[in-house]
């Protein structure tokens, strides 16, 4: 054996130093649909432990997205990993739990029987005990002996995360999750949704509720007529912050100090300046108030993730952030 032959385990040690590869890994993803560009070169991950928001306006190509990284559909170009597998091998799909958006149930099976039976659709084995624990993790547990077709939309919403969590994924991909939940029904999924993440759990988030999307995900991605418009961590998409102020007597140099601090729209006495720094507020009022202009109200702000969201699809400006 020379010298330069490394010990047989030595390979194996180098790998397990690595960090775990992202759950979620696509890159140029293309779906046409006759003369109808769906989905055109979108990219991005979805880190270990990090809840991901997919959001756009209806068309967008959210769900084509989704099915093309689970293999419902097949792309016409781009690659996708999960979990360091290619897309295209259904071992990779084994560890993924997926809530589409439009399910429907065998309306005579139970709760139980529902879990049960796709417990033993994934191939796994989940014992009697875990597979209650989850129906009373979703607010089930006193209707797990009921038929599923007597249940509301919102119970079976709840159903349909039981069953994507049960088999104890690696990575969750939800299509509108609480589209049919009452608000302590979402304020349930938030919590679930914070709870997979502090146990490692990926979760890919497709909603229309922004509120929900801006009180968990940690990333954003947004999806505009098929292609990423903008993406990045929220402090990122909102670190834009607003000054909201009530002036009086705003002469040419007060108005000249507000457009140095930033964008201004204005309206009668109301202003609102766009502001990179909040804390410039102080020296604006002093000179302000220097300038003989009367300040009634001072309120900072930052952009909400719907204003920023809008902006982006009305103006078609983004700054993506990878």
């Amino acid at each position: 054996m020379s010298a330069t032959t490394a010990r047989p385990d030595a390979a194996g040690e180098s790998f397990a130093d690595l960090p775990p590869s992202p759950a979620v890994w696509c890159s140029g993803l293309r779906k046409r649909y006759r003369r109808r560009t769906a989905v055109d070169g979108v990219s991005f991950t979805v880190e270990r432990g990090e809840v991901m928001g997919l959001l756009g306006p209806n068309g967008a190509g959210k769900t084509s997205v989704i099915k093309m990284l689970l293999g419902l559909v097949r792309p016409d170009a781009g690659e996708v990993l999960l979990l360091g597998r290619p897309g295209s091998d259904p071992f990779a799909r084994t560890r993924v739990g997926y809530l589409p958006e439009l399910f429907r149930y065998q309306p005579w099976l139970t709760a139980a029987e529902v879990l049960k039976l796709h417990v033993r659709l994934a191939g796994a084995t989940v014992p009697d005990e875990r597979r209650r624990e989850y129906l009373a993790m979703v607010g089930l547990a006193d209707r797990a002996g009921d038929r599923v077709g007597g249940f509301s939309k919102g119970m079976q919403q709840r159903l349909g995360l039981a069953v994507a969590l049960v088999a104890g994924p690696e990575l969750v991909i939800l299509d509108e999750p609480t589209s049919a939940l009452d608000p302590l029904g979402r304020a349930d999924v938030r919590d679930l949704l914070l709870s997979l993440k502090d146990r490692g759990v990926a979760v890919l988030l497709n909603s229309h509720l922004i509120g929900e999307v801006e009180r968990v995900c940690d990333r954003v991605v947004i999806l505009d007529k098929g292609r990423v418009a903008a993406s990045g961590t929220l402090a990122e998409l909102l670190g834009q912050r607003e000054l909201r102020l009530r002036l009086d007597e705003v002469g040419p140099a007060a108005a000249a100090r507000l457009a140095a601090a930033g964008q201004v729209t204005s309206g009668g006495d109301a202003y609102t300046v766009a502001l990179q720094d909040d804390a410039v507020i102080p020296d604006i009022v002093a000179d302000l108030v220097g300038l003989g202009v009367r300040v009634h109200a001072v309120e900072p702000g930052r952009i909400s993730l719907e204003e920023r969201l809008l902006d982006i699809l009305r103006t078609g400006h983004s700054e993506e952030h990878r």
